[in-house]
């Protein structure tokens, strides 16, 4: 008899609906906040399946997130800032694949738990590093941000630290984000393809992911045009510690 899982890109139904749900709940963050989908896409599908398959597909996610909404926010992106932190980002990006290729499964999702739930205490607190708002800074947030997106496909977290510590509107760093990320995953991707981590079974989640994400970002975007982005940002970060301490667990359990 077919092994019925072969019909879900090597996921069972259970973990299938699972793993929709979780897709469209991340793009509806990443639509309203302009971060926090592939932090929300790893951190939850690594519950199921091996990191090494969760972050290419999470890049391939972030980059159709991204083009989807370029052209709405193109004209907003803080293109000076953004062009250093993209060429310092595709320095620490191979550092990353090759860190998520060196670990075992179990140490890799301790790796991610941490970046994020580390990440998102930052954030959650308040913290502001004001002294670092030269291009030194914007080299090393960008160097640390691509090896966060080679190694756990949360790249656009130290981006968002960063951000925090300097006077921008919210349109302003929602769309530098959405516009960063999308080169970043896109590169991010290749080197993976190149390291051998993109297969057929990536592209077709990837594929199969496409609609719940449409529909989350459509949905996120359109309640980031009505509402402050405060309390719902505040939902997203508290999601992301829930999630990462579940990492953990899953980790110690083995």
């Amino acid at each position: 008899m077919t092994n019925p899982e072969a019909y879900f890109a090597g996921l069972s139904l259970g973990a299938l609906v699972y793993a929709l749900a979780a897709v469209f709940l991340a793009a509806l963050v990443r639509g309203y906040s302009g971060f926090g989908l592939s932090a929300l896409i790893v951190t939850s599908l690594a519950l199921i399946v091996p990191p090494a398959e969760v972050v290419p597909v999470a890049m391939f996610l972030e980059v159709a997130a991204s083009i989807g909404m370029a052209r709405l926010v193109w004209r907003d992106v803080a293109w000076p800032a953004t062009r250093v932190l993209l060429a310092a980002a595709c320095l620490g990006t191979p550092l990353g694949i090759l860190l998520l290729t060196a670990l075992s499964a179990d140490a890799m999702r301790v790796v991610i738990s941490l970046l994020v739930l580390g990440a998102s205490l930052a954030l959650w607190f308040g913290l502001r590093f004001h002294a670092f708002l030269g291009r030194g800074a914007i080299l090393g947030t960008g160097l640390v941000s691509g090896v966060a997106n080679g190694s756990a496909a949360v790249g656009g977290l130290p981006l968002v630290l960063y951000f925090l510590s300097v006077s921008a509107s919210a349109v302003v760093v929602r769309a530098t984000l959405m516009i960063y990320l999308m080169f970043l995953s896109g590169y991010g991707l290749a080197v993976a393809a190149w390291s051998g981590l993109v297969t057929f079974e990536v592209l077709l989640r990837g594929a199969i992911f496409c609609l719940p994400l449409a529909f989350g970002i459509a949905l996120g975007n359109h309640r980031f045009l009505r509402t402050s982005p405060e309390s719902f940002r505040r939902f997203a970060l508290g999601l992301l510690m829930v999630l990462s301490l579940l990492g953990l667990l899953r980790a110690a359990l083995g």
